[in-house]
């Protein structure tokens, strides 16, 4: 029941301020996050037995989300349509996780023993890539065009994914999918899951018109929120081929299932059941953002490649 409650207030919220919070304030809470998120895995870490440097590690997940906030908030944001200037625009935005991992071990020159020296600076590191570069990946979605309803697209293959592969394993499962790493998980319960992804992925495809006038009607998006009213837009939206809509759904699911188990792993080695426990009947926050972890970046890269693939379809259209 506590599951299920927790469930019912948090999502709308999450929806809420996906649709009608701004850039800046989308940013911040997705930091507040990461934080709670750094702190159950530096909890976990430390569970393992290892001493990581919390002081240095919160200092630069933030750096990280301050330097991300002022390149699409501030002025100098006009350098993304330079080529030169874009490069140097995501250089800056790099340098915490490039200038972390040399600081972390300068500071573990005073460890004692020395021979925890390495451990605890890799295991300070792996945070920033694991929970902030994830995290931020989020926010650089929200940002693109469509982005907070391509964010809840891919929320919701993963909320999916997550809860057929809990009842059908329940259900149904007998063969252990990772029995060391988690003993519930099965095969027959991760399968589902990704029928499960595909089935809501191709459904919400065929119909994103019919959920964009419900969010319309919901007052979550402005009418304006996806425009026709360009050749080049009207080039930029040629539907996907369902194969690459089935392939998108199974990548972000198989991304996703790898996140569950990685997370797992941290805890089963730690001696943990749950990361924390501020959600009732969920654990901690790492254990509800575990799966989205992994599943974020590869829709992203999707995205990515996606855009810049309509992007010279929609020139060649252009010129043509």
């Amino acid at each position: 029941m506590k599951r299920v409650l927790t469930a019912v207030i948090l999502i709308p919220l999450v929806v809420l301020a996906l649709f009608k919070a701004p850039l800046w304030l989308f940013t911040l809470l997705v930091l507040g996050v990461a934080l709670l998120a750094a702190r159950e895995y530096l909890d976990i870490a430390s569970s393992a037995g290892f001493r990581p440097f919390r002081g240095l590690s919160y200092f630069f997940l933030v750096c990280g989300f301050a330097l991300l906030t002022m390149s699409f908030l501030g002025d100098w944001r006009m350098l993304r349509n330079l080529g030169f200037g874009a490069v140097i625009l995501g250089l800056v935005e790099l340098i915490p996780l490039i200038l972390s991992p040399f600081v972390f071990l300068v500071a573990s020159l005073r460890r004692d023993p020395l021979s925890q020296a390495l451990p605890d600076a890799a295991v300070s590191y792996m945070l920033l890539p694991y929970v902030g570069v994830t995290l931020a990946c989020l926010v650089v979605l929200r940002a693109m065009g469509n982005g907070a309803m391509f964010v809840l697209y891919v929320m919701l293959l993963v909320w999916t994914g997550d809860i057929v592969a809990f009842y059908v394993g329940r259900a149904i499962g007998k063969h252990k999918l990772a029995p060391r790493v988690s003993p519930g998980k099965t095969w027959e319960g991760a399968i589902a899951s990704a029928i499960g992804a595909i089935l809501v992925a191709v459904t919400l495809f065929r119909f994103v018109m019919p959920v964009y006038k419900c969010l319309i009607r919901l007052h979550l998006v402005p009418p304006g929120y996806m425009a026709f009213n360009s050749d080049l837009v009207a080039a930029r939206l040629v539907p996907a081929p369902i194969w690459l809509v089935i392939t998108f759904a199974v990548c972000v699911n198989v991304a996703a299932q790898v996140g569950d188990l990685v997370e797992s792993a941290m805890k089963r080695g730690s001696g943990l059941k749950d990361s924390g426990s501020i959600l009732p009947g969920h654990g901690g926050v790492l254990d509800r953002i575990d799966a989205l972890l992994f599943a974020v970046p590869v829709a992203l890269l999707f995205y990515v490649l996606g855009d810049l693939s309509n992007y010279f379809t929609a020139q060649g259209f252009l010129i043509s």
